[in-house]
């Protein structure tokens, strides 16, 4: 395991690790992290909301994802060096307090009848440097508080919180919203409260190897990560299709909502069909162990790619609604197996000295997708029909998985592979 210092449940030769549910570290960062992403999703539906209400422009409110997505991605890699050189519970409690502080600067801004364009886009910015910085040490800090042989189970029970939260989050904005302007952020504040909390709370082995090299400062150390990642054919593959999902996915979502519109659906079904995503990972994470056990990496990589392209193209050839919200969920039970399939590859196959760059490698390839997709799919769609653009995202998913799915490369490599 490339020198994994052991800092988790298990004590002592021979000791037995106790159950996840009473491994009290686990449960409280678990619990924090879930506060945090809860309070994220929150934000990104209730800022575009407010924005739209005070410019009455779709483009400002859209400019809050952008600004948001762009400093993840802007931050990722050097997010992902900082991980690797310095104590990642410090960075941690940073990441919280700052997103703590600019939560309750528009809250207070919003009473004070204060609040800005230009305010709420830097808030964008600073919340998407958090994930960015905070993102890598927190899946360390998971992995130091469990011992290896839970990690998938921790990882399986992370996806809950995951996709719990993005089906809490849109609604709960909404309604808060409806209490009063700044009542939704308010809320963030006190979700990123909760984070802190947590974060403060737990204590791990949270210093960087004592070998790694002179704290990450050769020359292309950000690079590091991805350079590992995309030189291993399983990694790469997993990276490489997750990435196509989250590219796609973006742009399957924007089509689905033109489509619904055409068909006169309202505004309140659409947001109510959109949630099959989470419903479906939902599902997915109770699926984890199985699907695990039923498929090698290469061959679940492969089998979530290929349910995903038939979604999308299931949602092309839709009757209704109804038959919309469960393609969705469909084509979303595999992604958080597909999502712990990349996480358990960072953990047994990189080492120490560069896993959290590679941690950030994985989020910087998959957040890379997403403005993308959108932009690719409005201009789509300014020209053709939704169906058509659907059938079209479909094709070209279809088109990137043949050669590896025809290829027997990745279709053979086993959990115990070492590339």
């Amino acid at each position: 395991m490339n020198g994994i210092r052991e800092t988790t449940a298990a004590v002592g030769p021979g000791a037995v690790a106790v159950p996840l549910r009473r491994n009290r570290r686990f449960q409280i960062l678990w619990a924090g992290s879930a506060s945090a992403m809860l309070g994220t999703c929150l934000a990104d539906t209730a800022y575009p909301l407010l924005l739209l209400a005070m410019t009455g422009s779709p483009t400002v409110a859209g400019a809050f994802g952008a600004v948001q997505f762009g400093a993840s991605v802007l931050f990722g890699l050097h997010g992902g060096t900082v991980a690797d050189r310095h104590d990642r519970r410090r960075i941690l409690i940073l990441a919280d307090t700052v997103r703590l502080l600019t939560a309750l600067s528009v809250a207070l801004a919003l009473v004070a009848g204060l609040l800005t364009v230009p305010h709420a886009l830097l808030a964008a910015a600073v919340i998407g440097a958090t994930m960015a910085y905070g993102g890598p040490s927190r899946m360390l800090a998971l992995r130091a508080v469990v011992p290896p042989e839970q990690l998938r189970q921790a990882l399986s029970q992370d996806e809950l919180r995951v996709n719990g939260a993005a089906l809490a989050g849109p609604p709960l904005a909404g309604f808060l919203l409806g209490l009063g302007s700044a009542i939704p952020f308010f809320t963030t504040v006190l979700a990123s409260g909760l984070a802190l909390g947590a974060s403060v709370a737990v204590r791990f082995d949270s210093r960087p190897e004592a070998d790694a090299p002179a704290g990450g400062r050769e020359k292309g150390a950000a690079l590091a990560g991805l350079r590992y990642l995309l030189a291993h054919r399983t990694m790469r593959g997993a990276v490489l299709i997750a990435a196509g999902l989250n590219l796609t996915g973006s742009a399957v979502l924007l089509a689905v909502m033109v489509m619904l519109r055409d068909h006169g659906t309202s505004a309140a079904g659409t947001g109510l069909v959109l949630t099959g995503e989470a419903v479906g990972g939902l599902l997915g994470a109770l699926l984890v162990p199985h699907l695990h056990r039923l498929f090698g990496p290469g061959r679940l990589v492969l089998a979530v790619g290929w349910a995903a392209a038939a979604a999308f193209a299931a949602c092309a050839a839709a009757s209704g609604p109804v038959t919309v919200f469960a393609a969705l969920a469909f084509g979303c039970l595999g992604v958080p197996a597909l999502r712990v399939l990349l996480d358990v590859l960072v953990f047994q196959r990189v080492p120490e000295e560069v896993r959290g760059r590679a941690v950030a490698g994985v989020m910087v390839l998959l957040m890379a997708g997403l403005p993308l997709g959108t932009t690719t799919a409005g201009l789509l769609l300014d020209r053709l029909p939704a169906p058509t653009v659907l059938v079209l995202l479909a094709a070209a998913l279809a088109a990137a998985l043949l050669p590896l799915t025809v290829g027997r490369t990745l279709r053979g490599t086993g959990w115990t592979d070492g590339a």
